[in-house]
């Protein structure tokens, strides 16, 4: 009988960790770091763009980077003054660990200067990463 209640308290608590990963999946962090383009790893400073650029921090065998290249892609593309570009750090850990990565994909709304706008951990939501970033475009989709 032990062991039943030991694997019902197993199931529970994975049950537990997978609905809080799940409600975090995408959520948006506005940023409170200010820091210049000269303090971010100089992998992420030659992708800077004028206006916004989201930086996406993928891995090579990352499924879920897939998606967020599309919509994130996709949103670029129909925004004017936002950019997209994608880094994989499979190779840079260091740029990771530098940038406080814990996850791929992890997406970094930055400005020309290096300011971090927002973060997203996982895939976003298009709407809602939109709406995120208008205070910090200069026009809208077309």
């Amino acid at each position: 009988m032990t062991g039943v209640w030991a694997l019902l308290g197993a199931l529970a608590v994975a049950s537990a960790i997978g609905v809080l990963l799940k409600v975090r999946e995408g959520r948006i962090k506005q940023s409170s770091r200010s820091s210049a383009a000269a303090d971010l790893p100089a992998p992420v400073r030659e992708l800077l763009t004028p206006g916004v650029t989201l930086v996406q921090l993928s891995t090579t065998f990352c499924a879920p980077c897939r998606h967020a290249k599309v919509v994130l892609r996709d949103l670029a593309d129909r925004t004017d003054g936002l950019a997209h570009a994608e880094l994989d750090v499979t190779n840079l850990p260091d740029v990771a660990a530098q940038l406080g990565v814990m996850r791929t994909p992890t997406t970094l709304a930055l400005t020309a200067d290096g300011t971090e706008v927002l973060r997203v951990g996982g895939v976003p939501k298009r709407d809602t990463l939109l709406e995120a970033l208008r205070p910090h475009l200069g026009a809208q989709p077309a």
